[in-house]
């Protein structure tokens, strides 16, 4: 590991994805940090363009920063998919300065975009560990558990239900006992009265009807005689 002057603001130190750049004190938001250099690649060249590594910085479509080299502790930067700092690049002069976006702290781990190419060739394939991306995962992840204990909690409140109505089911009223042609019965006696059967459908008369009416004719008979005598006397 190359050594790093005490006056430079950042020092290599472990971070999630091996090693990183971490601030020794406060940057400043458009401070430089450090430049990223390396070996020139003429992309014209077969033998320069044949060479492949994760630390090729691309200036323009000839030239290529082989970064690579121990000296370049610049390459100790991570990719951050919401960085603190980004690249500066310079084609003409050919030199790449990184430069703080935010206010850095202390301690706090220096990082860039490293753009859309490297990100689909070097860190999707194993997932992102930026900061940024663990948090997605983890509030991801915190929520797949909410929906699993929703879904479970719904289907308990169904069990219960099913188990409520078939609890009521069980316990429900006994059926009436059916009626018959001569009416209902109630404690043995026949609902409509003096033992007689009730109007069937067919337009049959009542028993009880034909009583009443040949007592109401009689009673009527009896005292014509008695109307009759008093008016002769």
């Amino acid at each position: 590991m190359p050594a790093i002057s005490q006056n430079k603001p950042y020092r290599v130190g472990r971070s999630r994805t091996g090693l990183g750049l971490f601030a020794t004190k406060p940057i400043k938001k458009g401070t430089k940090i450090i430049r990223y250099f390396g070996r020139l690649l003429d992309s014209r060249k077969k033998k320069d363009d044949a060479i492949e590594n994760k630390y090729l910085f691309e200036l323009n479509d000839r030239w290529t920063i082989d970064g690579s080299i121990r000296k370049n502790v610049a390459r100790y930067i991570n990719h951050a998919c919401k960085p603190n700092a980004e690249s500066d690049v310079q084609p003409r002069k050919r030199r790449v300065i990184i430069r703080a976006i935010k206010n850095i702290e202390a301690g706090e781990e220096i990082n860039y975009d490293y753009g859309t190419d490297y990100f689909k060739a070097y860190l999707k394939p194993i997932g992102c560990k930026c900061d940024a991306c663990e948090k997605k995962r983890k509030k991801q992840r915190a929520e797949a558990r909410a929906e699993k204990l929703r879904l479970k909690q719904k289907a308990e409140r169904k069990a219960q239900k099913a188990a409520g109505k078939l609890a009521e089911g069980k316990g429900g009223s006994k059926k009436l006992p059916t009626q018959k042609a001569g009416g209902a019965k109630t404690n043995g006696k026949r609902l409509n009265g003096h033992g007689a059967k009730s109007v069937l459908a067919n337009g049959r008369a009542v028993k009880s009807e034909i009583v009443v009416k040949a007592k109401s004719a009689k009673a009527t008979t009896r005292a014509k005689p008695e109307r009759e005598s008093l008016a002769t006397a």
